[in-house]
């Protein structure tokens, strides 16, 4: 199957799963469990282009893996997250922001995130459809990001819900683990793991797109869902969120200032 036609294809599959969620949050009310389904169709699109690829079959099984894992992990966790709980406050300001018209632009909304998850889908797609084997160099750097930006992403999700759930934390900031290094570990970790399919790309034709998913998702994170909305939610209902935010690195993982 050509590239073009892989991404075509792969494309739909993600707007029907998409679909689907938006017919339930229609009776739900509760456009939570987009989040899962999103991840787990981008861990989707890396097995569909690695099963209809034309890179050689050690590549191909790679990324597999390296895509599915990533994906079934981030999905479980947010599914559990957001599985029997209250609409998260994103979709709950859009509900109360669209009024009327929240069905039609809540269908739309879900669609554009399918065009996006397409395109952080390049670097996959890029490494499918190479015509040879990246050096082993490349490999080995390739494992060491996906390693340590998936463990670091996990192991700051599990502080933070490890946080949550003490009854004493409520309404307090977070300090725990990487989470006194950076405001979002999570957030950092998770650009991070799309720089693990540069390596694997490097010098395939069109190897330039694989550096475009981590700048969208760093893009999306700091100026568009993640960042932004997180911390103005923060800043209203968590005591000494300012100084935290003062002292403690935004993304990076630093050692915090004096406070």
């Amino acid at each position: 199957m050509s590239a073009v036609l892989a991404s075509l294809t792969g494309l739909l599959c993600v707007l029907a799963a998409l679909s689907a969620v938006w017919l339930i949050q229609l009776r739900t009310r509760n456009a939570g469990m987009v989040d899962p389904v999103w991840s787990w169709s981008l861990g989707f699109l890396g097995v569909w282009f690695a099963a209809f690829g034309s890179a050689p079959a050690p590549l191909r099984g790679l990324l597999a893996v390296l895509a599915g894992m990533w994906g079934l992990r981030l999905g479980l966790h947010l599914f559990a997250r957001n599985y029997g709980k209250p609409e998260d406050k994103r979709y709950a300001l859009f509900r109360e922001k669209w009024g009327s018209a929240v069905n039609r632009n809540m269908f739309w909304f879900f669609q554009l995130q399918g065009v996006l998850a397409l395109l952080l889908a390049l670097g996959f797609l890029v490494c499918a459809y190479r015509p040879d084997m990246p050096g082993p160099i490349a490999i080995g750097l390739a494992l060491a990001l996906w390693l340590l930006s998936v463990g670091g992403e996990a192991v700051s999700d599990y502080q933070l819900e490890r946080f949550k759930q003490d009854p004493a934390s409520k309404g307090q900031v977070c300090r725990r683990g990487l989470w006194n290094y950076s405001r979002h570990p999570n957030y950092f970790f998770e650009c991070l793991h799309w720089v693990a399919y540069v390596p694997l790309a490097f010098g395939a034709p069109w190897w330039g797109l694989a550096l475009l998913p981590p700048v969208l998702m760093a893009w999306l994170l700091l100026k568009l869902s993640g960042v932004p909305m997180v911390e103005a939610q923060s800043a209203q209902h968590r005591a000494g969120y300012a100084e935290y935010m003062r002292t403690t690195s935004m993304m990076i993982p630093w050692p915090p200032r004096r406070r």
